[in-house]
């Protein structure tokens, strides 16, 4: 069987946002919230089924932050989060930003390699991050979830 290809677009004014969607990649309902009233939201989808999505929230003057990446767990391993992450960064180009930046937690391995491979590098660690802004532990791959890395990528 032919794998179907995603559609990246952004959300429409008048469509809800895919909250449960996004919690999978942040767990404060809060915070997922706030940056969906202050970004972009981009949903993907596969024969009209939202199976990803991000989002795109500008912060400070040209520079961009993705500040949700999130794929369905049943999809994990096929893609879908680096064509996402490429398309934000696209869009960010198109838009006329001149740097895109992306963080994620200390122990997110697998989110880690991904942004590198699309070209994001290291630019700093925000120490005790998730213990700060988030009420319940987060636990990945065996690890603590402490520590937010920040990565950057100019465009």
């Amino acid at each position: 069987m032919e794998k179907q290809p995603l559609v990246i677009r952004s959300l429409a004014a008048d469509e809800l946002p895919p909250t449960d969607l996004l919690l999978l990649a942040d767990p404060s309902l809060p915070i997922v919230e706030d940056y969906l009233r202050r970004g972009t939201c981009f949903v993907g989808t596969v024969q009209e089924k939202t199976v990803g999505a991000f989002v795109l929230l500008p912060t400070r003057p040209e520079t961009v932050e993705i500040a949700n990446v999130a794929v369905d767990e049943r999809l994990h391993g096929q893609g879908f989060g680096r064509q996402l992450v490429l398309h934000a960064i696209r869009a960010a180009r198109q838009a006329r930003y001149k740097t895109i930046e992306i963080g994620t937690g200390n122990s997110s391995i697998g989110q880690l390699a991904l942004y590198q491979k699309c070209g994001f590098r290291i630019v700093g660690v925000d120490p005790d991050f998730f213990i700060r802004h988030y009420e319940k532990e987060i636990y990945e791959n065996g690890l603590l979830c402490r520590d937010m890395i920040r990565l950057s990528l100019n465009l």
